[in-house]
């Protein structure tokens, strides 16, 4: 077929990044985002070697590699400050060829929407499917500016998809995992010395250092879905649950400016998708797999989704014809990892004195294992190779 239009529906990173992937393969390419701007502040973002790699096909790694805070380790604490397990970043980068690049959320945003030609992306211009075409016809979406054809529709509309109720109106959709979380950004007048997560009865804090002496703080806990803090103060509730925790998590907490704590429950797509495509609709990221945040894949794992997408098609080919191949590629490993994700949030999960007591216990004789020997457990995830994205490819 001739070249053709694609319509990515949702400026998220997913959706960003299958934008760009698209472009890279000479394949026009639109973006319409509901929002009036991409992304709120405060929040941060690990990306792992196998984002990492992906974002290189993207043209954008180096940017965001540049950006990175090194710390010489990592690793996991009692609330009181005990070690339970810790990794040099050495080890790390010699086991997967790199460490996992900190970075905040919206200098990824920025650093893909600066590789896309001007115009591809359209905020403040929500589209929603119409039909989702099939092998002779096209799939028509709505925008603001009316219906519009495509031979592809990139779904990327996140965790509650309209899309995805639309194709598959039979699946439960998410679950609650059980968990709320918190995020900010903070900028204190030293860099904090430990650096890694904190894990106590039914919730965590992460402390993980960005660039320019800023620092991503994050907690989770288990909570009714939808509860909030009573007065809003959703800083308050931080100090609350974490202010008694070991340095240096209430010394950063006290520096989070009010209005920039985001607070999001946890929901999860724990039942996977028949297929993450239909007629000429692809799912991605959230809206394909959704998981629970205790991986820090979920971004990870949208980058893949896009370079896996985009290498397979072609400007003169016909991408209704493809996307069987991307489910087959896709649909099991994100499974897995989705599965990886919740078992861990089941340790975070646990409450009763014994069970943490037991979990810890497990937890730092792990520690004592060769560095090796426990990262190899992550091999899977992180030694993902991308496909090329070359136009002729």
């Amino acid at each position: 077929m001739d070249a053709y239009q694609a319509i990515v529906i949702g400026g998220g990173i997913g959706g960003l990044s299958a934008a760009l992937a698209l472009h890279r393969r000479g394949i026009p390419v639109t973006v319409h985002e509901r929002a009036a701007s991409l992304e709120p502040v405060g929040a941060g973002l690990a990306l792992a070697p196998n984002a990492l790699r992906a974002l290189d096909r993207l043209g954008v790694g180096e940017r965001l590699r540049a950006l990175a805070s090194p710390h010489p380790a990592i690793g996991l604490r009692h609330p009181s400050g005990r070690w339970l397990a810790r990794t040099d970043t050495a080890t790390f980068e010699a086991c997967f060829g790199e460490t996992i690049t900190a970075v905040a959320r919206a200098d990824v945003i920025a650093a893909l929407v600066d590789a896309l030609p001007d115009g591809t992306v359209r905020t403040d211009s929500p589209a929603a499917l119409v039909t989702p075409g099939g092998t002779t016809e096209p799939a028509v979406v709505w925008t603001p500016d009316g219906d519009r054809p495509a031979a592809l529709v990139v779904a990327a509309d996140g965790l509650r998809s309209a899309t995805r109720a639309q194709l598959f109106p039979q699946h439960p959709g998410p679950r609650y995992s059980g968990f709320t979380t918190w995020r900010t950004i903070v900028s204190p007048t030293r860099r904090p010395d430990a650096v890694g997560e904190v894990w106590g009865r039914g919730q965590l804090a992460g402390v993980v250092p960005l660039a320019d002496g800023r620092v991503y703080v994050y907690g989770a806990a288990l909570a009714p879905a939808g509860a909030r803090a009573a007065d809003g103060d959703e800083k308050a509730e931080l100090l609350r649950r974490f202010g008694t925790w070991c340095a240096p998590v209430p010394r950063l907490l006290t520096l989070a400016e009010p209005g920039r704590v985001l607070r999001h429950d946890v929901w999860d797509l724990a039942d996977p998708l028949p297929a993450y495509h239909h007629g000429r609709v692809a799912l991605l990221g959230d809206a394909a797999h959704a998981m629970c945040p205790f991986q820090g894949q979920g971004a990870c794992q949208a980058i893949e989704d896009a370079v896996v997408l985009a290498s397979a098609l072609t400007p003169a080919g016909d991408p209704a014809a493809t996307l069987p191949a991307y489910t087959a590629a896709r649909l099991p490993r994100t499974t897995a990892i989705v599965t990886g994700s919740r078992r861990i949030g089941d340790l975070v999960a646990l409450r009763t004195p014994a069970a943490t007591r037991l979990r810890d216990a497990a937890l730092t004789l792990a520690g004592l294992l060769p560095a090796r020997t426990l990262l190899n457990r992550s091999a899977g995830t992180y030694n993902w190779q991308p496909p090329a994205l070359d136009a002729t490819a």
